[in-house]
């Protein structure tokens, strides 16, 4: 495309990245991620969750950070795909934190975002981590409230989240409630 002198647009630059991440080509995505400086377009929200989301699942939890602090603005998609890197790399605590900011600024969680913090307390749970089950109780009443509890996604996070909390009723409750 390039040697026909045609120039990368925002959709094909989101594109590309997503290929990056597929192949989890992290130094051809910081390639993609120069030109999309040269080409002005960094600080497209939809590019910019693009390279949060690729540099997060490709390991680079501390490139994911710098591009989304430098992003003027930011959307469910990309405090998700932060939050979400997070939680890949073990870093629960920093992924709350960031959940808990992303409230603060306004932006709904999605049921992307809530099964990744769900992770977080189901997780360190497993080590008896009375703070974390508390807050996956919070993390719950925001479920409730945004109307995904029935989402099947959240349904089974929140099922495990329970279970591997001890809270055995719970999650037998959640689960005979879950329309599939």
């Amino acid at each position: 495309m390039q040697q026909e002198g045609l120039q990368p647009n925002t959709v094909t630059f989101v594109g590309v990245i997503n290929a990056c991440v597929s192949m989890i080509a992290l130094e051809e995505g910081r390639c993609v991620h120069q030109q999309i400086i040269e080409s002005g377009l960094e600080s497209d929200v939809f590019v910019g969750s693009s390279l949060v989301d690729m540099y997060a699942k490709c390991g680079s939890i501390e490139d994911a950070g710098s591009v989304f602090n430098k992003m003027p603005s930011w959307n469910v998609v990309t405090w998700s795909a932060v939050i979400l890197g997070h939680v890949k790399c073990q870093q629960g605590q920093k992924a709350l934190e960031l959940f808990r900011q992303m409230q603060q600024e306004g932006v709904q969680p999605d049921s992307v975002t809530f099964v990744g913090v769900l992770n977080v307390c189901a997780g360190v749970a497993v080590c008896a981590s009375v703070a974390l089950f508390k807050e996956g109780r919070c993390v719950h009443q925001h479920i409730v409230q945004s109307g995904l509890e029935s989402d099947v996604f959240v349904g089974s996070s929140l099922v495990d989240m329970y279970a591997k909390c001890g809270s055995l009723e719970d999650a037998w409750r959640l689960f005979n409630k879950m329309p599939s």
